[in-house]
């Protein structure tokens, strides 16, 4: 049971990248699943996150309006759109499955309650 992420690189500041989370071993069904970024010295983030019961999604204020949470539940793929990047932006990006049992606004920030962690995509933008 794993999710990985990829889509990751390097783009300068205004630009767009799309990552993607590919689940191996098990289906989203009665998941949701969350992306969090991790930039050095920095504690992990929650970023984004969308349920698989009624699609539901949520956004940090730091990327709302600019990066969009979606999935393909029969390709068991959740895509995380990336557009107006910024410096800030920078990190390790990972996605993670938690059972959807709390309000995204919640769930989002119970890290511990997430597991199948990839190993993450580095994203990095550029001034």
């Amino acid at each position: 049971v794993q999710l990985q992420a990829s889509g990751g690189g390097l783009v300068q500041a205004g630009g767009s990248l799309r990552l993607s989370c590919a689940a191996s071993g098990f289906s989203f069904d009665d998941y949701a699943i969350g992306w969090f970024r991790q930039a050095p010295g920095k504690e992990r983030e929650g970023v984004s996150c969308i349920s698989s019961t009624d699609g539901s999604t949520y956004y940090s204020e730091s990327v709302k309006g600019r990066f969009t949470i979606s999935s393909d539940n029969a390709k068991n793929t959740v895509y995380l759109q990336m557009n107006s990047l910024k410096p800030e932006d920078t990190a390790v990006y990972y996605c993670a499955a938690a059972p959807d049992i709390y309000p995204l606004r919640v769930l989002v920030h119970r890290v511990s309650d997430f597991g199948s962690w990839g190993q993450g995509t580095q994203v990095t933008v550029s001034s």
